[in-house]
């Protein structure tokens, strides 16, 4: 759940940004997330146990084709839907070859990440408090992941349950990375 809030949080940046909308503010902030939490009730309610989240290709989508139209998201949604039901349409996409859809998925992550760096620039990188707290966030965010795959057994604290949760944890290098520069960052004194 944390996890899913701090991506739709950087998501409405994200599309903010991209959109060429101002930040959202706070309240904007709370209100998405509580309909998130809401949708996802809703479908949980209905069975298809699938979240309702933001996803972030979407917001790649915005960055590729430059509408942000409310209006064309919600044609195409309809669009989407009705072509869903349609059989045909539903072989077509699932016929889709695996390397056109790496591609597609590398060219929309490819931006998403490309938008993410930008907000950099509103950051003093000439400080090495805040190049320090940048590279050693990203650094174990890429590492510690990858160390947890390979040595998920050496994690042993006695209790199943816990060891489960720590692996899960340590296997997000969103957390490790988000979670380390959030504590570096207000902990560390010197240069915003």
């Amino acid at each position: 759940v944390i996890v899913g809030i701090i991506e739709s949080i950087g998501d409405y940046y994200a599309c903010a940004k991209l959109s060429g909308a101002p930040p959202p503010p706070k309240y904007a902030l709370n209100r998405g997330i509580l309909l998130e939490g809401v949708g996802c009730l809703f479908t949980g309610m209905c069975g298809p146990a699938i979240g309702v989240t933001s996803y972030s290709g979407n917001i790649a989508a915005i960055g590729l084709t430059k509408v942000g139209s409310r209006r064309v998201i919600f044609c195409s949604a309809l669009l989407m839907i009705v072509l869903g039901v349609l059989g045909k349409f539903a072989v077509f996409f699932a016929s889709l070859p695996e390397p056109i859809i790496g591609g597609m998925y590398i060219v929309i992550f490819g931006l998403l990440i490309s938008v993410g760096i930008s907000n950099l620039q509103f950051v003093n990188l000439t400080s090495s408090r805040n190049m320090f707290v940048l590279g050693i966030s990203i650094y174990l965010g890429l590492v510690v992941p990858g160390w947890v795959a390979k040595n998920a057994d050496k994690i042993d604290t006695g209790y199943q349950e816990l060891d489960q949760l720590l692996i899960v944890i340590l296997e997000s290098g969103m957390i490790i990375g988000g979670g380390l520069a959030c504590f570096l960052d207000n902990t560390i004194p010197g240069t915003d």
